[in-house]
């Protein structure tokens, strides 16, 4: 046999014993979301998707709120074990990634197996805070980011009386009220002046203060923590503003940090969040990385943002899923979120305005309406640029249609209750 000829057939062995797997990494909205994606695409037999937890991916936001009233509510999956099957999607669960190789191609997971990958995209979310001087595992101290977690302070919540929430932010206020509603003592602790700082106005947090202290949740602001006294596998108090106050159960509600040891294993560009570009690409273009454990330019924003949400972590996935198959589009979803707290519901649409002297239009509703629906209306150099709504959901909707079409009405235009927000987009 000729040089040539073993030339040839080595290569033809090398083509043969090449993958053109896409492995995902990771079980949250976003991983749920692209395993879609890609199954719309006619691509769902290349993926294997990688799970650290037992389950299929699940929807997360009701972990803090019917889920936690009763024993008989179940994580609800995205999709059923059988839908994965049908669709050629290979699952590994509770087999979690520790350690990746990019020269070699492949993904190693905690079981020994190993992946090869021609597509590699990490969807590793974030995990929840932990607090400086208190240590992990005490019996009374809860976190909520996932279903083992959920689980377990549902069963503190059923014997606990007085609940203590660390961190006015979205899950400790949705907590709070939760708690509430099942009859608990709840005192949230904030360390910054006002609730939910990095994430809506100074009005709507005003609102929400004034909501909770009405429903008798007890909410101290600028507060100063520490002095832990924890015995027998217990913190038994804590001080707050240099008063010691006994603990029952305490969540710890203090924000969440970018899952990103892997990618920075192996080498690639993280800066609080796994960098990538307007396709979801990182650092290495084989590589993707999508939901909250991304950094990623915006547009409106003019710079580089990590957004924790559902609605990015979707809109995210569908935008690797073109890079996936081919057709690339830029990232440029309208950012939006939402929360629950008790009979409370507020929807964001768009980004405050940062380091600008914004303008604040309030619309509220006509006669009749809940007394406790209104929407703001963010202005900054001219510009609508975010839109904040407490039930009141036809303006949220509304909105954001208003925003997507790039359309800019007037402060006087959007505060009249007598003008839907649908005669503006025309």
């Amino acid at each position: 046999m000729s040089g040539i000829g073993d030339m040839s057939d080595m290569g033809e062995m090398n083509n043969m014993n090449k993958s053109n797997d896409i492995v995902i990494i990771g079980g949250g909205h976003a991983a749920a979301q692209l395993c879609a994606s890609l199954v719309e695409a006619g691509q769902g037999a290349r993926v294997h998707l990688v799970c650290e937890e037992p389950c299929e991916p699940y929807h997360r936001p009701p972990l803090s709120k019917a889920f936690l009233k009763s024993a008989e509510e179940t994580t609800q999956p995205h999709k059923a074990a059988d839908w994965y099957r049908e669709a050629g999607i290979a699952l590994h669960l509770g087999d979690a990634a520790t350690a990746i190789d990019r020269a070699a191609h492949t993904v190693t997971l905690r079981s020994g197996a190993v992946l090869p990958w021609e597509r590699l995209v990490l969807a590793t979310g974030t995990r929840a805070r932990r607090l400086e001087g208190l240590p992990d595992g005490l019996a009374n101290v809860a976190m909520l980011r996932a279903a083992d977690e959920a689980h377990r302070l549902r069963a503190q919540l059923a014997s606990a009386q007085h609940v203590t929430v660390l961190g006015g932010g979205f899950i400790g206020l949705e907590v709070a009220a939760t708690a509430k509603a099942m009859g608990k003592t709840v005192r949230v602790v904030e360390a910054a002046p006002r609730l939910m700082g990095r994430a809506v106005s100074p009005e709507l947090s005003a609102h929400v203060l004034a909501v909770h202290r009405a429903a008798d949740i007890d909410i101290v602001l600028n507060a100063k923590i520490g002095g832990f006294e924890i015995s027998e596998n217990r913190l038994q108090s804590m001080q707050i503003d240099g008063v010691e106050v006994a603990v029952d159960l305490l969540l710890l509600g203090i924000g969440a940090v970018p899952e990103t040891a892997l990618a920075e294993a192996t080498g690639l560009e993280c800066a609080d969040g796994i960098v990538v570009d307007a396709h979801m690409q990182t650092s290495d273009s084989t590589v993707l990385a999508i939901g909250d454990c991304t950094r990623f330019p915006d547009r409106r924003a003019g710079r580089a943002l990590r957004l924790e949400s559902v609605a990015n972590a979707n809109e995210q996935a569908r935008t690797a899923a073109a890079t996936l198959i081919g057709a690339p589009r830029p990232h440029d979803a309208m950012p939006s979120f939402w929360s629950e707290q008790g009979g409370m519901r507020l929807q964001m649409v768009g980004l405050m305005p940062q380091g600008v002297a914004g303008q604040v239009t309030v619309r509220r509703p006509g006669p009749g309406a809940n007394p406790n629906a209104f929407s703001l209306f963010h202005f900054a150099d001219g510009q609508l640029v975010c839109v904040e709504s407490a039930n009141a959901p036809v303006d949220h909707m509304m909105s954001r249609k208003l925003m997507e079409a790039g359309r800019n009405p007037e402060p006087g235009a959007v505060a009249d209750v007598a003008v839907p927000l649908k005669s503006l987009l025309g």
